[in-house]
């Protein structure tokens, strides 16, 4: 029996099966669990597009990111909202990036990004992106 695969947020993805998915089936699963949910995004393709890239981050192991998901989960936060706070931590990171005088190496971006997934709580996220 071939079932056609979803996306639940709440449960880590099997890192194999995720990685052998074409990544616009992955965003596309991840658009699906959206709209079945009925979560109302301003662009549900970015939405899903910056979940992926946390899932990938998952699913490969980075270990600062994997951390954040169980710290974030024991704060208190869900898992999906432990996707979402990385994602937005992520997105302010690439704006900040792209706003930047300079041009910093790889490795720099990459410890800056690392560092700042390693400092993220709940309660900043939380004061944030969700009490406002």
């Amino acid at each position: 029996m071939n079932t056609k695969p979803t996306y639940d947020p709440g449960i880590q993805p099997n890192a194999e099966f995720w990685l052998e998915l074409d990544e616009q089936e992955r965003i596309s699963l991840i658009e699906s669990f959206h709209r079945q949910a009925k979560i109302d995004l301003p662009n549900v393709r970015v939405h899903a597009t910056f979940h992926a890239i946390v899932e990938n981050q998952v699913a490969l192991g980075v270990d600062c990111v994997v951390r954040a998901i169980q710290r974030l989960v024991k704060q208190g936060l869900s898992r999906h909202d432990a996707v979402h706070a990385i994602a937005s931590l992520l997105a302010d990171h690439l704006y900040e990036q792209a706003n930047l005088k300079t041009v910093d190496t790889a490795e720099v971006v990459k410890t800056r990004y690392e560092s700042a997934v390693e400092r993220l709580t709940a309660r900043e996220w939380l004061s944030k992106y969700v009490a406002e």
